[in-house]
């Protein structure tokens, strides 16, 4: 068969791009001879040899299209997987409250199968958000690195694909606001964006306070003067699900923070003081409060001393917070530990004991603290004010030096993710900032930009991940490819390319 045939095939272009010497560039995706090949010249078992390369060819075009279901699929997994679970606890934890509701004859009670309908649905509409997302940014990395190159793009490509890639978030829902979300994806693409700062020459000497030890524990503050004081005279500024996780470990009735923020904001209710004296009465206290009075002690924790309400703030905190961690960290164990559950049983579970014995204390004192340093303050200045709350809720994220130094830098991004959200949404209602900001999507617009940032450093600076958020992502997305031609010696010609 002459080289004709692959013209009178159709295969013209293609034969056109058989190359002579050097074997196939995974790299580039293009042969690694010279220069283009006159296949009017080649031999007549030139067309064999170039049908071995188009089956290779084909091969690996196989392999990417599976390389970008396989991506979906595991992203789609974890998607579900995580929302399912957060649902899974969500169903359960309210099922005795509705069983209640329902049982006293309440209309407009949510049954459990409109529940279940909506954690279904929450579930695949995760599911296919990062299923999405995971599909599309290894389809646009292939599609770029085919067409340009995957040397030629290896600096901005990733970059490129994880911002197109971040609209998929869209598909959680047109009209559902993300905003804590994004704020806290962007927290993370801060945190590698400042590693990188502080391993650059340029850039070193900007990010160096960044390295501070105790920098976490900083941040934590600046999130506690936020959050708790929202928690208190703001509660409609954080997210709903937060709002009711401070409530349970926050320890105090509605009406005790009604009666807080009336007495804070400088304009004391009787009614509201009323509210809470029937409250302590139902709790078997007589407690008698004045509208004249300086201090919110009384109001806090009615005829208990300030010490006496912290300890045993403190031992009913930490019973509240042993069911929130125990399955944080015995989770983890039974999967990501399950061959060493095998071999060393004792020592992994001890582990898990150890952890959350230690996050459970660590949240039992931040919330203790909080009441404790509101009372101090208080009882230092002689007058409670909403400075003063900031003050003393700010002392509180000083807990957070119980915790191990590898999760403070997590539970630190975590609340200042909710901070800022509640920061802005309180400066929006008192009108400190312009409708005009207020853009309808900037949660897309915000987590674009920041899976941009996480995905480039994913292609180019991977060690300033962390080996298991690295681990994570060559799972779904696949190891990137080895160093670009000019870096492997068989590929020396593939330059020009």
């Amino acid at each position: 068969m002459s080289p004709g045939g692959c013209i009178e095939n159709g295969d013209a272009e293609a034969a056109g791009n058989c190359k002579s010497g050097d074997s196939y560039c995974e790299h580039c995706g293009r042969g690694c001879g010279s220069g283009s090949a006159d296949y009017s010249s080649l031999p007549a078992f030139s067309c064999s040899s170039y049908s071995l390369w188009l089956d290779s060819a084909r091969l690996r075009e196989s392999g990417k299209f599976w390389r970008i279901l396989v991506a979906s699929a595991k992203g789609f997994t974890i998607g579900a997987g995580l929302k399912g679970g957060l649902s899974l606890f969500s169903i359960l934890a309210g099922l005795k409250r509705r069983k209640a509701l329902a049982s006293l004859g309440k209309k407009g009670v949510i049954t459990n199968r409109d529940v279940i309908s909506m954690a279904l649905k929450e579930t695949l509409r995760y599911g296919l958000f990062l299923g999405t997302f995971a599909g599309t940014f290894v389809s646009i990395d292939e599609i770029i690195g085919n067409l340009a190159g995957h040397r030629r793009t290896a600096r901005w490509r990733a970059l490129s694909a994880g911002a197109l890639a971040g609209p998929s978030m869209l598909l959680t829902g047109l009209n559902t606001q993300h905003k804590t979300l994004a704020i806290y994806i962007f927290m993370r693409a801060a945190v590698l964006a400042a590693r990188c700062g502080i391993k650059s020459k340029r850039f070193g000497h900007i990010c160096k306070p960044l390295t501070w030890s105790y920098g976490d524990i900083f941040l934590m503050c600046l999130s506690s003067s936020q959050i708790l004081s929202a928690y208190v005279l703001k509660q409609d500024s954080l997210p709903p699900s937060f709002s009711s996780f401070l409530n349970i470990h926050g320890g105090k009735d509605t009406v005790i923070l009604e009666g807080l923020k009336s007495f804070v904001s400088g304009m004391p209710s009787s009614n509201k003081f009323k509210a809470i004296e029937k409250y302590y009465r139902a709790m078997g206290a007589d407690v008698k409060l004045d509208l004249q009075m300086k201090t919110p002690c009384t109001i806090i924790h009615g005829n208990q001393s300030c010490g006496g309400h912290v300890l045993n703030f403190l031992i009913q905190g930490y019973k509240r917070a042993l069911p929130v961690y125990l399955p944080v960290y015995l989770v983890p164990a039974l999967i990501v530990h399950r061959e060493g559950l095998m071999n060393r049983p004792y020592e992994i579970l001890a582990r898990g004991l150890l952890g959350t014995a230690r996050s459970s204390l660590f949240l039992s004192v931040y919330c203790s603290s909080a009441w404790m340093w509101t009372c101090l303050t208080a009882r230092t200045f002689k007058k409670i004010n909403i400075p003063l709350v900031a003050l003393a809720t700010f002392l509180a994220g000083l807990a957070l030096a119980i915790e191990k130094k590898s999760r403070r830098i997590e539970i630190s991004l975590y609340c200042l993710a909710r901070g800022i959200e509640s920061f802005f949404s309180c400066m929006t209602d008192l009108g400190y900032l312009p409708q005009s900001l207020n853009f309808k999507r900037a949660d897309v617009i915000i987590f674009s930009i920041s899976t941009a940032i996480i995905m480039h450093c994913y292609a180019q600076e991977r060690e300033v991940f962390r080996s298991k958020y690295l681990n994570v992502l060559d799972w779904v997305f696949g190891v990137p490819p080895p160093p670009p031609c000019d870096e492997t010696p068989s590929c020396k010609n593939c330059k020009q390319h």
